[in-house]
């Protein structure tokens, strides 16, 4: 571990200096909600020594150069709305706080690009793209409340990505403040760029570990003038998840399409209070799809419906879009209802694989003695499965999770899969990520780091260790 300085009061008078005393937080009472993101435990709660609140770039760039002359580590943070702790202070320093980095700068209709601090929230985005005829794509399901700048940091996913991909395929530039507080626009407005390495895409989901985020160009794209929800119910996991890829064999190129077991349904109607279809023996597969012919968008509703029944579907509706999206973005909600403390675990595998891990899961929960639910965004291999503790005693769940996770990553990896699909490695995956990814890949993104990062001070202890 990298030894740095604690934070002095000539060290908080200078930071006060930067960016007002109005904006260094120092009281436990304050600091209490940035010691945590969504992951749940106390060995995953660490407070800072402050929290630091930047208006601008040229705030940011001060503040960094400040923490590599007194040797301060610097965690750049959004909303907090992550589940691998990435934005926590893990030792200590500054919390550095983007929340009042929070205006959209322009919206270039003709080149469709929304420029944007790092503190909007990806549901602003979302309307306001709406509101001017176009759609900005990322989704993920945390996008009430999440940051376009933590979407950035974390390569975020989400429920639109089958078919437009995750956060890295919508960022065109972005303005960073390097670890040693120089600032820097990276990419533009352009269609093309073959002009050097490409880094602009070397910092989308490096959570935080090579500068931080000041502005970012979002690709925006026309909007589609009709979008259907349908719900699939299929009576077994198996029959639910084995129509995926017929769909997307097929001329169809849906917008989602989303799996839930039936403990999530379940999970997620107890929690909402309000009855889902089929929700006694039900297993979920929801799919949008979109077009601005509507005739052309009625056959391929009745094309899916067929193709669903013909393979064991008990229904096909179409959907409240209200009523099932809430179902389905409530699933994170619903499961710390049921159990405060749960390990969120972001599997990616080959599309064909999927019904091998939903199997898998299956096993482990008999196995280990928990309840494990599950939501996937089935048509890009990525299965979200909660672990609950529940009643467990803790010393137990202590002991069985690590061997659960060891079980599964090995299986997951035997498929070509991977540790994370979109929420990333951040201090929760830490160990994982040592022991399974390749030994020369974790040498190459080190060199990396300590090239940008001499003085180890962007976000230490996050994916890899450097000791």
């Amino acid at each position: 571990m990298n030894t740095y300085n604690p934070l002095d009061d000539s060290a908080l008078a200078e930071l006060k200096q930067i960016v007002g005393e109005k904006y260094v937080w120092t009281d436990r009472d304050k600091l209490e909600p940035y010691s945590h993101d969504e992951v749940t435990g106390e060995k995953y709660v660490h407070y800072p020594e402050a929290v630091v609140l930047p208006a601008n770039a040229t705030e940011v760039a001060e503040i960094l150069k400040l923490a590599n002359r007194r040797l301060v580590p610097v965690v750049p943070r959004g909303a907090g709305s992550g589940y691998a702790c990435a934005s926590v202070a893990y030792q200590g320093g500054i919390v550095l706080s983007t929340e009042r980095m929070n205006q959209v700068l322009e919206i270039d209709e003709v080149n469709m690009v929304m420029v944007v601090e790092p503190g909007v929230r990806t549901a602003d985005v979302h309307k306001i793209a709406l509101e001017k005829g176009y759609l900005y794509p990322g989704e993920p399901s945390s996008s009430d409340s999440s940051f376009i700048g933590g979407n950035v940091a974390t390569n975020a996913g989400g429920l639109k990505a089958v078919k437009y991909g995750t956060t890295r395929q919508h960022v065109l530039g972005l303005e960073i403040v390097t670890p040693e507080g120089e600032v820097v626009s990276l990419g533009g407005k352009l269609k093309k760029d073959s002009t050097g390495y490409g880094l602009t895409q070397l910092m989308i989901g490096s959570e935080g570990t090579l500068g931080v985020v000041t502005k970012v160009l979002l690709k925006m794209v026309p909007r589609s003038k009709h979008v259907v929800d349908l719900l699939a119910v299929f009576p077994s996991a198996e029959s639910a998840i084995n129509i995926v890829a017929k769909v997307m064999q097929s001329p169809i190129h849906p917008l989602c399409v989303e799996f839930m077991d039936n403990k999530g349904i379940r999970c997620a109607e107890a929690f909402l209070n309000e009855k889902l279809p089929h929700s006694d023996k039900g297993y979920y597969v929801i799919l949008s799809i979109d077009g601005n012919n509507e005739e052309v968008l009625d056959d391929q509703c009745v094309f899916i419906d067929e193709l669903c029944t013909e393979n064991g579907a008990l229904e096909v509706l179409v959907a409240d879009p209200v009523k099932i999206w809430k179902a389905r973005k409530s699933f994170g909600e619903a499961n710390r209802a049921r159990s405060l403390i749960f390990s969120a675990e972001d599997t990616v595998v080959p599309m064909s694989c999927i019904p091998d891990v939903v199997q898998k899961f299956a096993e482990l929960g008999a196995k280990y003695g928990v309840n494990i639910h599950i939501a996937a965004h089935a048509a890009d291999g990525n299965v979200h499965a909660d672990i609950l503790k529940e009643d467990m005693p803790m010393d137990q769940w202590l002991e069985i999770l690590p061997q659960l996770q060891d079980e599964l990553y090995a299986f997951i990896y035997s498929l070509g899969g991977k540790l994370s699909g979109e929420h990333g490695i951040g201090y929760k995956r830490l160990a994982l990520m040592k022991k399974y990814c390749n030994p020369v890949e974790l040498k190459m993104m080190k060199a990396i780091k300590l090239a940008l990062d001499p003085n180890r001070i962007m976000n230490p202890g996050k994916i890899f260790s450097l000791d």
